[in-house]
């Protein structure tokens, strides 16, 4: 993942923080706009988590900070629902400047009501995810319980939120109470993905039952299972990530790379191993385990040679049977790499590369067919190039 630190004006001229995080190889298939949750910031943890997990997939996320939160300008204070739904706008028209306008609209929490009342005004928007979010924005001032009161006696109180104080003025739960996250999601006309965990204690799973209910079709609910409402567990944040990049997948234009036709390509950014790899038109990662420095986000090197054998000699055996019209029902491959002390002819040690191979025909196969698939097997094109002497040509590119 490649990040870049950006700032754009919203409507009161102050300068919001914001970061675009790019996949490590390629053209990003699609541009989104994330809106994190009420008091959070861009750099919260399942912000990071979910944006990195979507950059994997290919899609690029800008995230950014509300007023007075993170690094951006102004007042916490000074904002309403209403004019974060106006930064969403103002940093949808910022990425189109600098890249594309935003396909695909997360939001988080309050940040998913404020996407659904945003969708509307971008045009590029083409699918809204939410995560956690109430069906109506009012629903947040349970937050300051105790303080409402204070709140509407003295115009203003300081509440304390997530172990931080802020100042809430009366215009911001007036604002609140004007708007219907349910009434947005009657209205939208974009595919919506509702993401929800049923123990969720900050914002009910009833909220989730409200929004779906109101949205018209395409739309779709995935519960979020024991996940709590900050989506903590990084995994919990990596699911929902691979969720929404599944989802949005039939609403995204196919994939590109500038990469030459054919062409693999394997980048590798600051520290450790983790490698982004596009090939064949799909992105993965690759990378070490854990014991040797890496963080096992991907298959190591030598489990790509092992997958690449793996496969070649599976596909083998099937074009073959099929081409037999054999009962070749299915093929399982077991592979294992090992390292080797033996000695050559000349009595000098060296290292030998060794690959076992098991591997499981099934089907009503005769011996004499079965003997025939492992005479095959030896055939597959990558079982060729590794016993063949390959040539590597290397050279430095500027």
């Amino acid at each position: 993942m490649r990040s870049e630190n950006h700032q754009f004006p919203n409507s009161q001229g102050h300068q919001l923080a914001a970061r675009l995080d790019l996949p490590g190889v390629g053209k990003p298939r699609a541009y989104l706009l994330f809106a994190h949750c009420f008091t959070c910031g861009k750099d919260l943890k399942a912000v990071r988590s979910i944006s990195e997990a979507l950059t994997d997939l290919g899609i690029a996320v800008f995230r950014f900070d509300f007023p007075g939160l993170g690094q951006s300008e102004g007042e916490f204070s000074d904002s309403t629902f209403s004019s974060n739904v106006d930064d969403l706008y103002r940093a949808a028209l910022y990425l189109e400047e600098i890249a594309e306008g935003p396909q695909i609209l997360i939001g988080h929490s309050l940040g998913g009501a404020a996407v659904l009342r945003a969708a509307p005004l971008i045009e590029s928007v083409r699918a809204v995810a939410t995560i956690g979010a109430p069906s109506d924005p009012v629903h947040v001032t349970h937050l300051l319980a105790g303080k409402l009161d204070e709140i509407r006696e003295k115009g203003e109180a300081t509440v304390s939120l997530a172990r931080r104080e802020f100042l809430i003025r009366q215009e911001f739960v007036d604002d609140l109470e004007k708007v219907s996250t349910e009434d947005a999601a009657g209205k939208l006309r974009e595919a919506l993905l509702i993401l929800h965990s049923p123990v969720d204690e900050i914002v009910g799973i009833d909220n989730a039952g409200r929004i779906y209910d109101r949205a018209k079709h395409p739309k779709s609910f995935v519960s979020l299972d024991d996940a709590d409402h900050l989506l903590t567990r990084e995994a919990d944040a990596h699911y929902a990530a691979r969720t929404i990049a599944a989802w949005a997948e039939r609403y995204l234009t196919p994939e590109t790379t500038d990469a030459e036709h054919g062409d693999t390509v394997v980048r590798l950014h600051g520290k450790g191993f983790r490698a982004d790899v596009w090939t064949g038109g799909h992105r993965l990662v690759a990378d070490e385990p854990a014991s040797i420095g890496g963080t096992d986000a991907g298959p190591a090197p030598y489990d790509f040679l092992l997958s690449s054998l793996g496969t070649c000699t599976a596909m083998t055996l099937r074009m073959y049977a099929d081409h037999k019209k054999w009962p070749l029902q299915s093929v399982e491959v077991r592979l294992r790499h090992d390292k080797r002390d033996e000695t050559d002819e000349a009595g000098k040690k060296v290292r030998k590369d060794t690959i076992e191979r098991e591997i499981l025909v099934e089907g009503n196969l005769d011996e004499e067919q079965r003997n025939r698939l492992l005479e095959i097997a030896d055939k597959c094109p990558v079982h060729r190039s590794l016993e063949s002497k390959v040539e590597v040509s290397s050279k430095l590119v500027s």
